[in-house]
């Protein structure tokens, strides 16, 4: 496949990464002649100086025959422009487009992004979906991840395992024994610095973030089994009033009313604005680094504080002074990757990675085959790939201790007529069914050839 990315900030480096791994062919645009320049040193990429919106520099790029234009520059009417000029000019068939401001986004515009008017084939606001992945995890208290599946039939949780996780030093074939009606599958651990796609003697050790994939209805008896009882959030205290924030307390106020919500915001012209957008929510105008102005918010009675403000040491600082102050909970925007391993001894319950989730989001439009979605998990250590089974895959009509699946990936849960089947040894995969399956990154391009149509069989 041919990709033509705008923007080599971090969310173009990543999809290209992730891109130049599979050898697809994958050429950046930017203006930055040092950002070119890292990542094609960096990537078996080819990087082009120039403006991304510009026909003879789309151009120089291949576009003419491209698969797919991904335009993230920094600038919305940029990204728009570049997928007007390889629609209009090349011709080329997916056109992804990052768009930030909130005022083309309107549903009163909606019609604005057609084939008629402006041809982009898939719109991502990074602020709005990381305000969802935000409100996700609020709904299980102690998941460092969720990810709905399959119509929220199923989910891929995250958690973090401690010292007072009953499951600790335990085989994972014991599971089963243990919770005989439990439909969980654990799909992935991530061990410091290394990624696991466990087996069935492996174990879980304090420290660990696991992975599983459970239906979405065994969630709360699944967290307990892990240890993981924290109350529900009925008092939240949102750091930073900027778009994120913003659409955080939005959607807390259109899905979980009961959640009492405040926000302390610096700024105060901007205070006053969100105020305005708001029905319940109360707007702090203040310092969050300021013990006062916490204790004002009630942190200290506030079951989950959640620091989204665009500068990663303030979220991180913020989060850390809630929690002394009394606060149960921190969830943490954190756009730096290096930070994370801090994360966890320093006392931040969640890191939420806007890279990540912006890449998610790309990525279940780039995946081929019969695949519906796919989501980055941590970074570089896999995706989670929802996907119908073919007739002609070499995964149907055979159980799965038979099934030559790629090193690297677990089958986490089938979905067969609207019922959830926990994949055991024996079980067997039908044609038509869908399939929720983990794979590391090295095995991504396999997993995605399983379904893929096969020629031969026309």
């Amino acid at each position: 496949m041919k990709v033509v990315i705008c923007g080599a900030g971090v969310v173009g480096s990543n999809i290209a990464r992730y891109l130049a791994t599979e050898t697809n062919d994958v050429t950046v645009v930017d203006q930055s002649p040092e950002l070119i320049q890292q990542l094609s040193e960096s990537l078996d990429v080819t990087g082009l100086v120039g403006h991304a919106s510009q026909p003879d520099v789309l151009e120089r790029a291949g576009i003419e025959d491209a698969d797919m234009i991904i335009a993230v520059t920094f600038t919305d009417e940029v990204n728009m422009i570049a997928c007007q000029v390889a629609h209009s000019l090349f011709g080329v068939p997916t056109k992804i487009a990052r768009i930030r401001s909130q005022s083309y986004l309107q549903p009163k515009w909606a019609k604005m992004f057609t084939r008629d008017h402006l041809p982009i084939d898939v719109v991502i606001s990074p602020e709005i979906e990381i305000a969802r992945a935000v409100t996700r995890r609020l709904e299980v208290p102690g998941a460092t991840e969720v990810i709905p599946l399959s119509d929220d039939k199923v989910r891929l949780i995250g958690v973090r395992v401690t010292e007072e996780t009953p499951l600790i030093n335990t085989p994972l074939r014991q599971l089963t024994s243990l919770f005989p009606e439990m439909q969980i599958i654990i799909v992935g651990i991530k061990r410091g610095d290394t990624s696991i796609v466990p087996h069935a003697e492996d174990e879980m050790y304090p420290g660990d973030d696991v992975y599983f994939v459970i239906a979405s209805d065994q969630c709360e008896r699944a967290m307990a089994a892990f240890g993981h009882e924290e109350p529900e959030t009925r008092r939240a205290v949102i750091f930073g009033g900027g778009n994120i924030g913003l659409f955080l307390a939005q959607e807390l106020e259109r899905v979980h009313s009961e959640i009492s919500v405040k926000i302390i915001e610096l700024n105060r012209q901007r205070a006053k604005v969100v105020s305005a957008e708001l029905k319940n929510a109360v707007v702090i105008n203040g310092n969050i680094l300021e013990p006062d102005i916490l204790y004002e918010s009630g942190v200290d009675k506030s079951e989950t504080v959640i620091a989204v403000t665009e500068d990663d040491e303030t979220n991180i600082l913020a989060s850390l002074l809630a929690k002394k102050c009394g606060a149960q909970r921190a969830i943490t925007l954190v756009n730096k990757s290096t930070y994370n391993p801090l994360m966890g001894p320093l006392g931040v319950d969640v890191v939420v990675n806007p890279r990540s989730i912006t890449v998610s989001q790309i990525l279940s439009h780039v995946r081929r085959g019969r695949v519906h979605a796919a989501y980055s998990v941590q970074e570089n250590f896999g995706e989670l790939i929802e996907a119908d089974a073919m007739e002609t895959s070499i995964l149907v009509d055979k159980p799965l201790k038979e099934v030559d699946l790629p090193s690297g990936a677990r089958v986490g849960a089938i979905i067969r007529d609207g019922q959830v089947i926990v994949p055991r040894p024996q079980t067997v995969i039908q044609g038509g069914d869908r399939i929720i399956l983990f794979a590391a990154t090295e095995a991504v391009r396999k997993v995605e050839k399983l379904f893929s149509v096969r020629l031969e069989y026309f």
